[in-house]
């Protein structure tokens, strides 16, 4: 078993991929250079791309386009589980603290994680868990073939895998594990998926807990001798959802969720050039105001928390600071969540853009 594990988390095994994919390590090259020759332009942009469905960019702008343009009921159902998976892969990472492939044999394309630990990855358990909550959550809302879904599903997730290893980001035992936790974290929880809904749309406790549980976690996130981005990305996802958790409330309690009236499921919405034009619009307008949110309030709350704890403003290095990191993310990231869940499907209402 121990000789299994040592083979799937060699670095040349994922060195190995990356050569069967066109992808090669050019050692003894200059800095202003590439250390990597890339054959197969083609996998090189598939790669990329799917590995880009694990970034901030995805979240904030094309996940919140489930909510803006399909069903609200299933964006809440993506935004807990991912929520959940991520912050158990998050923690697990910085305590099992196993290693990311090494550079040589493997060509490392994404630099700004190289000093995270390696297992599990949390790109695989995301995409996961996203694809497949997804496909359970939707027969019951929308009409569609599901044969087709699962094979979606599959495919997408397949993809984001397969990217970690192209990337030279994770072992073939990083992406195993981060697909397995997040099989079984689905497992345990879907028998009480109905029953979180309730809670979390009408206990009068709702909001509190979603404020007040995510952001004691961030604050207890485990200590490392060395700075990891690890913590400020957990935060970023916790505020995200506690946002999001709220807003969900707050639109319940309101009387209006925007989710789809009729007979359930209902059937997907055609796709005419009037639909398309509005689901673009709704995107746009939706991705300038949770941008615009972000820079905000990243503004402020830095501003902020720097003069409480008398901090020169050019002093970059203190943004690390667990004091400044992480109440100024959650802050941003919750603003980010309730303008996402509450505020912008109002302002699609005000420009007509909701048919």
């Amino acid at each position: 078993m121990r000789e299994a594990l040592a083979y799937l988390h060699d670095s040349e095994l994922v060195a190995g991929f990356q050569r069967r994919c066109g992808l090669f390590l050019v050692e003894g090259c200059i800095i202003t250079k590439p250390g990597y020759e890339v054959k197969n332009r083609l996998l090189h942009i598939l790669f990329l791309l799917s590995a880009g469905l694990g970034h901030e960019v995805f979240y904030i702008t094309c996940l919140p386009c489930i909510h803006w343009n399909l069903d609200p009921f299933l964006c809440r159902r993506l935004v807990n589980m991912w929520t959940l998976v991520m912050y158990i892969g998050q923690v697990m990472k910085d305590v099992l603290k196993l290693p990311r492939p090494c550079s040589p044999p493997v060509v490392k394309l994404e630099m700004r994680v190289d000093a995270e630990y390696g297992l599990p990855s949390t790109h695989a358990m995301a995409a996961t868990a996203i694809s497949f909550t997804l496909l359970l959550s939707a027969p019951s809302r929308i009409q569609f073939q599901f044969e087709l879904g699962l094979l979606m599903a599959v495919t997408l997730s397949t993809m984001v895998c397969l990217s970690r290893l192209y990337t030279g980001m994770h072992s073939v035992l990083d992406v195993i594990c981060g697909v397995l936790i997040s099989a079984l974290v689905m497992v345990l929880t879907y028998p009480y998926w109905e029953s979180f809904d309730q809670f979390q749309l009408t206990s009068s406790v709702s909001p509190m807990a979603a404020l007040a549980l995510p952001f004691f976690l961030c604050y207890t996130y485990p200590e490392l001798e060395h700075y990891s981005t690890t913590r400020g990305d957990t935060t970023t996802i916790l505020g995200a959802g506690a946002g999001c958790s709220v807003g969900y409330w707050l639109n319940e309690q309101l009387g209006e969720t925007f989710e789809p009236r009729g007979v359930l499921p209902v059937p997907l919405p055609a796709l005419t050039a009037h639909t398309l034009a509005l689901g673009i619009a709704r995107f746009l307008v939706g991705v300038v105001a949770v941008v615009g949110t972000r820079q905000v309030m990243k503004a402020v709350s830095l501003r902020l928390l720097y003069w409480w704890y008398d901090i020169p403003k050019d002093d970059q290095s203190a943004r690390t600071r667990k004091e400044i990191e992480v109440p100024s993310k959650f802050a941003t990231y919750t603003s980010v969540g309730l303008v996402h869940s509450l505020l912008v499907s109002r302002v699609f209402l005000l420009l007509g853009l909701l048919c």
